[in-house]
C-alpha cells in the first residue's frame, strides 16, 4: 500500500465535512477554519490597543489620528490567506499560535511608520495571557455562526414543519401509543408537535448570553495593577467586553473563561437536534407505514432492488445527528473543567466545535430536505382508521362513566380488546342504557372525526398564532 501523502482535496480529506459533504459546509469555515480563528485572534487584539488608546491614564498610547485607527482596522477587516500564513510562519518558529499574532500586528504597525503607533508597538497585548484572546475570539466566532448559521437552520427547519402542519391540520390519522393503535390524531397536529418543541428549543438557544473576560494569567488583573496601579481595570476590562466585542462581560474567572456558556450553547443544540432526532424516528416510521411516500425523481435508492423508495434524508440526518450529539456532550461536559487555573485540555477540544457545528447543520439540513420531499398517502391513512374502530373505546367507556354506567372499562375492554368491527361497536352503543342524547353522539363517532382538537391546535401553530419567543 502507498505511503506517500495524498494531495488534499475532497475526495482525500480526513473529515467526511472537508470531503463528501464540502459543500455544504463550506460556509462554516468562515466561523470554524484556523483561518477565522487568527482572524477573529486579530480582532481581539487590535480592538483591544484601541481601548487602551482611548483611556486617559495611559499616556504611553495615545488617542490614535483617525488614519491610525482605520489602519488598526484594516487589520482585522482586510485580514487575507496571506496574512494568515504570515502568522503561521511565525508559529512554526516559536510554537505558539497567539504570541504569533501578536508579532504579526507588531509587524504590521512596524511597516506602518506611524510616530504614534510605532511608540506603543509593545502595547499589544498587554498585560493579556493567551486565554484572555482565545476566550473573546471562540466567543465571537461562535456569536457570529449561531446568528449567521445555526439559528437560520433551525428556523428552516420549523417552518417546514409549521407548514405541513398547517397542510394536514385537519387531516385525520391512527395515533400509535407503544406501538398499538390509539386515539386518533390528526397528521397536522403531529407536526405542531414538533414545531412548538423546536420554537422553545429555538428561542433558549438564542437566548444563551455570551460571555467573555480579560483579566490576566489568573484572573486578578495582576499585571494591570502592576503596571498602572491606579486604574480601574475591571472597568475597563467590562466596558472592553461589552462595547466594543458586544459580549457580555464575564466578572470572574482563573486564567481562562470557564466555559459554562460554551457549555450551555452545546446543551442547547444538542437539545434542538434531539427533538430533531425524534422527528426523524417518526417520520422514518410514518414511510413505512405508507402515511407518507417519499417522492423522487432520477434517484437510485438500492443497487439491487429497483422498487425502493428509502427514508435516507431521515437516516442521514439521524447519523449526523449521532456525531454530532456525541461531540456536543463531550464538550458540555470537558470545556467547564480545568485543572486549578488552568490546563490546556480545552484547546483541542475548542478546535473541534466546527465538526459539531457541522455535523449539526447536515443533520438538519437533511430533515429539511426529507421533509420537502414527502406526499400524503391519504387513502392509507384512511384505510387504517377505518380498520380500527375499536380506538372508540375510550370514548364510549368515558361516557359510559359520566352516566353511572358500573364497570364501563371492563365490560367495553371484553368487546373492543384485539379489534372491533364497525357494526360491533354500534351493536353495543345501541343496547346501552344511557341517555339518547349521549346514545347519538356516540353513534355519530367515526375513528376519522374522533380527533379531539388536534386539527385547531395544528391550525393555530401552523399559523403562527404562538410566536417563538415567549411571552
Amino acid at each position: 500500500m502507498a505511503t506517500s501523502p495524498l494531495p488534499l482535496n475532497k475526495l482525500t480529506a480526513l473529515s467526511p465535512l472537508d470531503g463528501r459533504y464540502q459543500s455544504k459546509c463550506a460556509r462554516l469555515r468562515h466561523f470554524f477554519s484556523e483561518f477565522a480563528l487568527m482572524h477573529a485572534r486579530v480582532k481581539v487584539e487590535v480592538e483591544w490597543l484601541l481601548h487602551l488608546s482611548a483611556q486617559r491614564g495611559i499616556k504611553e498610547v495615545p488617542a490614535f489620528a483617525a488614519g491610525d485607527m482605520k489602519f488598526l482596522r484594516e487589520l482585522a477587516e482586510r485580514f487575507s490567506m496571506l496574512d494568515a500564513a504570515r502568522i503561521k510562519e511565525y508559529d512554526n518558529k516559536i510554537n505558539h499560535d497567539v504570541k504569533a499574532v501578536e508579532y504579526f500586528i507588531k509587524e504590521k504597525i512596524g511597516a506602518r511608520k506611524s510616530q504614534a503607533l510605532s511608540k506603543c508597538g509593545e502595547f499589544v497585548h498587554f498585560a493579556c495571557t493567551s486565554e484572555d484572546i482565545n476566550n473573546l475570539a471562540y466567543a465571537l466566532l461562535m456569536k457570529n455562526a449561531r446568528e449567521k448559521i445555526v439559528l437560520p437552520q433551525m428556523r428552516a427547519l420549523i417552518d417546514t414543519v409549521r407548514a405541513l402542519a398547517k397542510r394536514h391540520a385537519k387531516q385525520p390519522m391512527l395515533a400509535r401509543t407503544h406501538g398499538q393503535p390509539a386515539s386518533p390524531t390528526t397528521v397536522g397536529k403531529e407536526f405542531a408537535n414538533f414545531a412548538a418543541r423546536f420554537a422553545r428549543a429555538h428561542d433558549d438557544f438564542a437566548a444563551l448570553p455570551m460571555l467573555g473576560k480579560l483579566n490576566g494569567a489568573s484572573g486578578n488583573f495582576n499585571a494591570h495593577l502592576a503596571a498602572y496601579p491606579k486604574l480601574n481595570w475591571e472597568r475597563i476590562a467590562a466596558t472592553f467586553v461589552c462595547r466594543r466585542l458586544k459580549l457580555e462581560y464575564q466578572p470572574m474567572s482563573t486564567q481562562i473563561e470557564p466555559h459554562d456558556h460554551l457549555a450551555a450553547l452545546c446543551d442547547g443544540l444538542r437539545r434542538f437536534n434531539t427533538i430533531a432526532l425524534d422527528l426523524d424516528r417518526d417520520m422514518w416510521g410514518y414511510i413505512s407505514l405508507g402515511y407518507f411516500r417519499r417522492k423522487v425523481k432520477g434517484e437510485i435508492e438500492s443497487s439491487a432492488m429497483p422498487h425502493k423508495i428509502n427514508p435516507i434524508e431521515f437516516e442521514n440526518s439521524e447519523g449526523n445527528i449521532g456525531v454530532a450529539n456525541a461531540l456536543l456532550q463531550h464538550f458540555s461536559e470537558k470545556l467547564p473543567v480545568s485543572r486549578w487555573q488552568r490546563d490546556l485540555s480545552d484547546s483541542t477540544v475548542l478546535r473541534n466545535l466546527g465538526v459539531a457545528v457541522g455535523h449539526s447543520m447536515l443533520a438538519l439540513e437533511e430533515s429539511v430536505k426529507g421533509l420537502s420531499k414527502l406526499g400524503l398517502e391519504k387513502d392509507r391513512i384512511d384505510d387504517d382508521l377505518e380498520n380500527n374502530w375499536e380506538v372508540l373505546a375510550e370514548a364510549v367507556q368515558t361516557v359510559m362513566r359520566r352516566h353511572g354506567v358500573k364497570w364501563a372499562y371492563e365490560e367495553l375492554g371484553k368487546l373492543m380488546r384485539g379489534g372491533a368491527t364497525r357494526d360491533e361497536f354500534r351493536a353495543f352503543i345501541e343496547a346501552l342504557e344511557i341517555p339518547e342524547e349521549a346514545k347519538r353522539r356516540l353513534l355519530e363517532m367515526t375513528p376519522a372525526n374522533y380527533t379531539g382538537r388536534a386539527a385547531e391546535a395544528a391550525a393555530k401553530w401552523s399559523a403562527g398564532a404562538t410566536s417563538m419567543r415567549r411571552g
